[in-house]
């Protein structure tokens, strides 16, 4: 019995002696399709140790189509965009990421061409050519890509094993002070001042902002009602749908000191409509980045802040003000739209000046202990 099993064992798959003298390795499937090896072999037990394994991984349930990574990385990464139900900013940002950085690369590759030394010499050269940052963005959509082929039993394992590749370290964004906020509002004109004050003491994005509308704003409360946001795509298309995410529809209550300037920009360059925008350009059109933008880069120099600073950059001033007054992180949370506490640890800012008032704060507490126990002794005593 012994010897007829282990002749069974020996009948799976074929071999043969090449022309070349080197040893060929075949084998039917369990998929009824006739494979062979990938490489030839120097003798005809190494090409029958290759079909024994063959033979284990077909037993074990662990057999895969040798063949089943031939396809074109570029026409997989689509069709895995267009299966994912991407937000079109999503889909925006991904799609750039492919264009400049992934496909010039592997497009022309098939799946299972693309091999962890291939991903490691990419990553490398892109640091040279790019930001860290938009690296690990890359790293992390190839990552995701392959992870799915794995998934559907077309890779056997994922090529992208570079530990800590995807996860961005990006320097500490410069913050603007409450006076280079207001000569940057100045700088911009009256029509987009308002936007800039907002985008730093509401703590606004830019996408919420060029949907705000005449019922968003509540004069009498001084606030804003953040209910739809207008993300404009790299083609200057813009789409409307909801805020960046649920923690997104929240109203915003403003300081004091922005309600006239509130009242002013609604009287004066708001549409006039029940419905109307807030923030529309000199000839009436809807906020654009690009015009806007032109604007944005005279003003930030003139005000001497560095190129690098970017609308967004605003949020830092707002909530590190906020997380000034003591608020709480749900409080700042809220406040800005976020709904993940390490969203907002990125804008919360430790300044020198908080640290002192902690310092003193622990100061006051610490005497304020120390008198109660002297109390309590002498009342002993």
């Amino acid at each position: 019995m012994p010897t007829r099993k282990l002749q069974r064992r020996r009948e799976f798959g074929t071999v043969r002696k090449l022309p070349s003298g080197r040893w060929q390795a075949r084998y039917l499937g369990p998929d009824g399709q006739r494979h062979k090896a990938p490489e030839t072999f120097d003798t005809k037990t190494d090409a029958q140790d290759w079909l024994n394994l063959v033979r284990a991984d077909i037993e074990r349930d662990h057999w895969r189509d040798p063949d089943a990574g031939a396809i074109n990385f570029e026409k997989y990464a689509l069709r895995w965009m267009e299966e994912r139900g991407l937000a079109p900013t999503t889909v925006d940002r991904y799609d750039g990421l492919l264009r400049l950085h992934l496909l010039p690369v592997f497009g022309s590759k098939d799946l299972d061409e693309i091999t962890p030394p291939s991903v490691r010499t990419w990553r490398a050269e892109r640091l040279k050519a790019t930001g860290a940052t938009t690296v690990a963005k890359s790293y992390r959509l190839l990552k995701a890509i392959l992870q799915t082929a794995v998934d559907d039993d077309l890779l056997r394992t994922n090529p992208c094993r570079i530990k800590g590749a995807g996860r961005e370290e990006a320097d500490e964004r410069p913050t603007a002070t409450v006076e280079q906020v207001f000569d940057l509002a100045d700088a911009m004109g009256p029509r987009w001042r308002l936007m800039v004050l907002l985008g730093a003491f509401a703590s606004l994005r830019p996408e919420e902002l060029a949907e705000l509308r005449r019922r968003s704003v509540d004069l009498d409360e001084c606030s804003l009602r953040i209910t739809h946001a207008s993300p404009e795509l790299t083609n200057g298309r813009r789409v409307t749908g909801d805020p960046k995410s649920r923690a997104g529809k929240r109203t915003v209550y403003l300081p004091d000191f922005l309600l006239p300037e509130l009242r002013r920009h609604v009287q004066w360059f708001a549409e006039k409509e029940p419905d109307g925008l807030l923030f529309v350009g000199e000839k009436g059109a809807p906020f654009r980045r690009s015009t806007f933008g032109r604007k944005w880069r005279k003003a930030r120099t003139k005000v001497g802040l560095p190129d690098n600073f970017r609308f967004y950059d605003l949020r830092h001033t707002g909530n590190t003000l906020a997380a000034d007054t003591g608020a709480k992180l749900k409080d700042l949370m809220v406040r800005a739209g976020q709904s993940s506490e390490r969203a907002q640890l990125i804008y919360q800012h430790s300044t020198v000046k908080h640290q002192r008032r902690l310092a003193q704060g622990i100061d006051t507490e610490v005497r304020e202990r120390l008198r109660e126990a002297g109390a309590d002794r002498s009342e002993a005593n």
